[in-house]
């Protein structure tokens, strides 16, 4: 059982228990003034950060591996993801009061591009976070559950990854659909000249399943 399930899951996956998703959770702790603040903040020195992560995991390794745990341990307080299968994904959007679609915030900050429209606010008003931001407000796409159930099976069919995000650990406020895959977890036998799972490597998002024709690749509990 993974460490947020024993802390935050009662027993069970964490990510289902409906209380992550209670409007009373995101009313305490200053929630809505975090998400702002981090909003704002990884706008403005998201890419630096990132840029300077990247050359040290080049560059200076070790530190790099240190850096990355101290990380690790902060994020997990405050803005955490995990990777969760389709099926996973349809049963939240049952569970949250709202569904908001907005401009994926990492590919803007990353890449300077505003094409994809990746991410599901759950249970959040943006139009209160992203007051300083009306050309994004103006873009804000809301969805009933099963709309976001359609829209969660083409991004699956498209390949992307779908992740939880908590925002003050452990409200959970986000799916993000991710356009990057876990690329080492298939791997090729050359000695049985077929393909397999390394199931070490393997985050469980299920994406992989879409594209097999011959429904060969399945799921199970680890």
């Amino acid at each position: 059982m993974c460490e947020f399930c024993v802390q935050h899951g009662e027993g069970k996956k964490w990510y289902e228990v409906m209380e992550n998703y209670s409007a009373e959770l995101y009313s305490q702790g200053g929630r809505e003034q975090y998400i702002k603040d981090f909003f704002d903040n990884f706008q403005l020195h998201g890419p630096r950060g990132l840029d300077r992560l990247d050359s040290t995991r080049r560059k200076v390794p070790f530190a790099y591996s240190f850096i990355r745990r101290l990380g690790t341990l902060h994020m997990k307080k405050n803005h955490f993801g995990q990777v969760v299968p389709l099926e996973d994904a349809e049963g939240i959007v049952d569970m949250v009061q709202s569904i908001t679609r907005i401009p994926c915030v990492c590919r803007s900050a990353t890449l300077g591009k505003k094409d994809e429209r990746y991410c599901l606010l759950l249970g959040i008003d943006p139009s209160r976070i992203l007051g300083d931001y009306p050309d994004l407000v103006s873009t804000l796409e809301t969805f009933s559950p099963a709309e976001s159930k359609h829209l969660l099976r083409e991004f699956d069919k498209k390949g992307l990854v779908h992740s939880v995000w908590t925002f003050k650990t452990p409200f959970i406020g986000a799916i993000c659909n991710c356009d990057r895959d876990c690329i080492g977890a298939i791997e090729y036998s050359a000695v049985n000249q077929k393909c397999y799972i390394n199931s070490l490597k393997c985050y469980g998002c299920g994406v992989c399943r879409s594209q097999c024709k011959k429904g060969a690749i399945y799921l199970l509990d680890k």
